[in-house]
Parts: C-alpha cells; structure tokens; sequence
C-alpha cells in the first residue's frame, strides 16, 4: 500500500460503502446521466479495475462524459463517485499510465477533484442567481453536496503519498469537499496542503482553487499574487477531456 495514514481526521461520518456494494446495490438503469438512463455503468465502472491502464483511462473518459458532460451533476454523479472514491486503495489504482509514469490513482482523484468542483460553492453560488431553488434538499446537486465528507473520508489518506500527483490531486479534492460545514475543523490543517499547492504546483486552475480556499478560510494570503479570475466553466483540470487524453 502505498499511501499513510492522514492526521486530518474528519468527523466520524458514515464510512464509504464497499465499492462491490456500490456497483451490485444501486438501481444504475433508474438513474438519468447525460445520454439516457445508467444501464451501461457497471460495465464501465468495472473496467477502472482492469490491468491494462489505456483500458483503466478510457473508461474514466467515458464515465465522465455519461456523469460529467458539460460539468454538470446528474443523478448517477453520485454513486458513481462514490465507486470511484472507493477504489482509491484497490491495487489497480497503482498501475502506471505509459509515458507519464504517474499512478491512475492520481487520475481517479482528478476526476474526484473535477466532479467536486462542479459542485462546489463557487459553481452553485453563481448558478443559484439564475436558477433559485437550485440546492433545494433532495435535488440532484444537493444530495451529491450530502456526500462530501464521506468522500472526503477517501480522499483524506492519500494527502501524505508518496507521488507527487497523488498527493496534488487528493490535496485539491480535500480543500473543495472541505467545503462542507461538517468538515470545518479539517480546515486548518488543510491550509497545509493549499500552501504546498501554491509552492509546488505548475498549473494555475490548481493553484487557484488553493489560494481561494485559504481566503474563504480566514488565512492571509496577501502574499500570493491575484489569479485572473477564470471562465464561467473553468476549473480544475477542465481543459476539455484534458488529463483523460491520449497518449495514455
């Protein structure tokens, strides 16, 4: 294993469900993606497990175009993050990508990260000026928001791996599911991890979302420069199907 234990202890929320619970247990044909119902998710969520890492990718890919297209939250968003949150300690999370020589682990927090952002206060505080209404409890967004800290339970070891992108990824889904009200008492220790963002990372989106968690947080950061505030649908590794592209 190759991942330690994290000292940033959310509240005892509800453990994540075994991945095999999530996949065998949940109604996927009931639930609406972005092309129809959810019929085809086991086979593609399966995939994420094969030992070929072109084929782990691929079916990344395809997963966040059925729950992810045009960063929206559709009703099989949830559960599907939950699986995917829930292989972050498989063995098949550890294979390699060629050419990047970077675990598909830190893919599948990337693909957390870019789903919880889509979710995030930023992104629903702009879209409740247009749609009022818009985190009524029980709607789609609303019951993905209820799972962020159980998805932060997931994340939260991997803040101390011992890859690099790893540790970035898993630091980035921290600081946006931290957002939750529950996981205030996490913050401070966060702040940790958005500094060593800011220190270490080459992409902006990244560093951007660090610098804005620690401003909302109550931290100084009047010595991090200003980033030019982003596009309406510009996030975190949002570039398109970005980190998701070939060459594999």
């Amino acid at each position: 294993m190759n991942h330690s234990s994290s000292k940033a202890g959310a509240p005892r929320e509800p453990d994540l469900p075994p991945y095999q619970v999530v996949l065998a247990e949940t109604d996927w044909g009931s639930l609406q993606t972005a092309f129809g119902n959810g019929e085809c998710l086991p086979e593609v969520l399966a995939r994420l497990l094969e030992p070929d890492p072109k084929v782990q990718v691929t079916a990344l890919s395809e997963l966040s175009e059925l729950v992810g297209h045009q960063n929206c939250i559709y009703e099989a968003t949830a559960p599907a993050a939950m699986y995917v949150a829930g292989i972050l300690a498989h063995p098949a999370a550890m294979t390699l990508r060629p050419y990047r020589n970077v675990p598909v682990r830190a893919t599948l927090l990337n693909w957390l990260v870019s789903t919880a952002y889509d979710a995030s206060d930023e992104i629903v505080d702009r879209t409740e000026q247009y749609f009022p209404g818009f985190l009524t409890p029980g709607t789609i967004v609303a019951v993905f928001r209820d799972l962020r800290p159980m998805l932060y339970r997931a994340v939260a070891p991997f803040l101390q791996d011992g890859h690099e992108d790893v540790r970035e990824a898993a630091g980035l889904a921290a600081l946006i599911l931290a957002e939750h009200p529950a996981l205030a008492q996490c913050r401070d220790h966060l702040a940790v991890h958005a500094r060593r963002i800011l220190d270490t990372s080459s992409d902006a989106p990244n560093r951007r979302v660090a610098r804005k968690a620690l401003e909302a947080w109550g931290h100084d950061v009047t010595d991090i420069d200003p980033f030019q505030e982003e596009p309406w649908d510009c996030g975190p590794h949002s570039d398109g199907r970005g980190d998701l592209e070939p060459p594999f």
